[in-house]
């Protein structure tokens, strides 16, 4: 395991509160989520931190990208918005 991610899984197992604290500061675009996924990506951090290296990576990859939609106004909009209908069936594959 590589130490800083050992760091991390022993912080997290002794002060899971620190985590949520320390996340904007270590990863400043923590800061563009609103409060209730920060907590939610808190308590995924503290659970994946025994983990793998690899798993923590793609953690931390798709909440930066989560970030980076509530950060575009025009994309945030875009992907909140309620689709007008049901787009019906999805049809499927052909084979080739």
């Amino acid at each position: 395991m590589d130490p800083t991610t050992a760091l991390v899984a022993n912080i997290a197992n002794r002060r899971p509160d620190l985590v949520r604290k320390l996340l904007p500061a270590a990863l400043p675009w923590v800061r563009s989520l609103p409060a209730v996924d920060i907590d939610t990506m808190a308590d995924e951090v503290v659970h994946m931190a025994p983990g793998s290296d690899t798993v923590m990576s793609q953690l931390l990859i798709e909440w930066r990208h989560t970030a980076e939609i509530h950060a575009d106004p025009q994309l945030n909009r875009a992907l909140m918005r309620q689709p007008l209908a049901d787009f019906g069936p999805v049809p499927r594959p052909t084979e080739q």
